[in-house]
């Protein structure tokens, strides 16, 4: 019998000291190289979308990869790419990242959460939602390490 395998997966990071850099005549352009770089990596992108300080992925990952290695290949090419284009001076990403697996039978609902993050937004930080989802998935974390970027360097 062959392999079978569906790895989706709800991936989460922000920018650098959460810096509202990503402008919506930027998003676009930026959704579209992520999701190339995530196709380069023999994976596709289902959903995509965020505010101005961070993103949100709903992508289908290849198990031949780490799905830590496919990240920060996104965000390095990413970054790299925001800078060489000079879409956003001395653009960054956040060290880490959030990554949640999802059900198939998930896809839809996650889909329509994250093509509803400015509405979500006008309620609550990045920071609350970050910490919800945390929680929602039973990860233990210190707060006082979550956001560490912004108090080194």
């Amino acid at each position: 019998m062959g392999s079978f395998n569906r790895l989706t997966y709800h991936i989460v990071f922000g920018t650098k000291y959460r810096k509202p850099t990503i402008r919506e005549e930027i998003q676009e352009r930026l959704y579209e190289y992520i999701g190339g770089t995530l196709r380069a990596k023999n994976g596709h992108l289902i959903q995509i979308g965020g505010v101005e300080d961070h993103l949100h992925l709903l992508a289908g990952l290849s198990p031949a990869l780490a799905v830590s290695e496919v990240i920060r290949d996104v965000k390095a090419n990413s970054s790299k790419w925001m800078k060489e284009e000079r879409l956003v001076g001395g653009f960054e990403w956040q060290k880490g990242f959030g990554a949640f697996t999802v059900s198939y039978d998930r896809i839809d609902a996650i889909r329509k959460y994250i093509r509803n993050q400015k509405e979500h937004h006008r309620t609550k930080t990045f920071q609350e939602e970050y910490i919800d989802f945390l929680e929602r998935h039973d990860i233990e974390f210190r707060l006082d390490h979550l956001f560490e970027d912004e108090h080194h360097g």
